[in-house]
């Protein structure tokens, strides 16, 4: 099953999620509906929604429910990257003007805490303890994340399990929320609830994984990404973190020094060239590769459904980009 054999497979339920956001996102203020309806129209695969839906599709949960689930998601997502972006100082996303290039930096850190709200709102509509206590455990955690991550811009010391921390709040805590919340829609989750859980953070692992590998590949506009990216802003991802502890002593000090500086695209050119004699693409590919094996097999507890067949292709296709020529 390719992702648009499961775009067919949930085409009602994403059509719902699109017309949930586009009524969650309105308001009377122009300022908030200008930068919203930007947001709207600049892509994204729903992946998280997807996550959800299908989670709770697979146990057969209640769909509307589900629904509310998938864009409460999807507002926790969209709130995080307009964030993400001022902070980063990121001119473009997708291949797209970035939100605070457009309005300002001031319109899109409000228009984040609005969708922030709005999520919160929507998710009362439930009326379910359990949800709103991982909605709200969640978001503090992608909170956490990015803050961690930004007391270690330039931070040559970072180690692996620095990074692992990292990404496990800021985007792998939002994939396991999302996975969970399909269990969390039923009467008797079981063990239905840390299977899912185990699931969606195996994926967002990867999913990140592959973001910081394309981050030294990708060229705009292909996957809307600049080469060393993460390099000028001082992020110490794996790529370059493997590098690092793999190189000989005079290379890894020009890494730390690139890491350090504020000029780290200078020394691109040098880092790339470091990264292949060391394999460290091929062995951040790997780590991806064994997130997503992980992430399959952990559906084996699950009722054989379309559904199930859809959460183990869905994990596979977050592969795609390492493959692509």
């Amino acid at each position: 099953m390719d992702l648009q054999a499961i775009y067919h497979l949930l085409r009602a339920d994403l059509a719902a999620v699109d017309a949930l956001i586009q009524a969650q996102l309105h308001s009377t203020v122009p300022l908030i509906k200008q930068l919203s309806d930007h947001i709207i129209h600049s892509g994204g695969k729903r992946l998280r929604p997807m996550v959800a839906l299908l989670s709770a599709r697979s146990l057969q949960g209640p769909p509307q429910a589900a629904i509310t689930v998938a864009v409460w998601i999807e507002l926790i997502h969209t709130a995080t990257l307009l964030h993400d972006d001022v902070v980063d100082a990121s001119e473009k996303r997708r291949g797209k003007a970035t939100a605070h290039t457009l309005f300002g930096n001031a319109a899109s850190i409000l228009v984040g805490d609005f969708i922030y709200t709005r999520a919160f709102q929507l998710m009362m509509e439930l009326q379910s303890l359990p949800l709103l206590q991982l909605m709200a455990k969640t978001t503090n955690k992608i909170a956490e994340g990015e803050v961690l991550q930004l007391t270690r811009y330039h931070d040559a010391a970072i180690t692996e399990a620095d990074y692992w921390q990292i990404i496990d709040y800021k985007t792998a805590s939002l994939f396991a929320a999302a996975a969970q919340s399909g269990a969390l829609l039923t009467d008797t989750p079981g063990t239905a609830q840390p299977t899912l859980k185990a699931y969606g953070y195996q994926l967002g692992r990867a999913f990140q994984l592959v973001d910081d590998w394309l981050d030294y590949q990708a060229q705009h506009p292909t996957f809307g990404k600049n080469v060393g990216d993460d390099l000028q802003e001082g992020k110490l991802t794996l790529p370059l973190l493997h590098a690092l502890q793999q190189a000989p002593a005079a290379q890894s000090a020009l890494i730390r020094q690139a890491i350090e500086q504020k000029n780290g695209r200078e020394f691109l050119s040098t880092v790339l060239a470091v990264m292949q004699h060391c394999g460290s693409l091929d062995y951040v590919q790997q780590c991806a590769e064994a997130a997503i094996a992980k992430a399959i097999e952990s559906l084996h507890g699950l009722p054989v459904t379309p559904y199930r067949q859809a959460l183990a292709s869905l994990a596979s296709s977050v592969l795609q980009p390492l493959y692509h020529e």
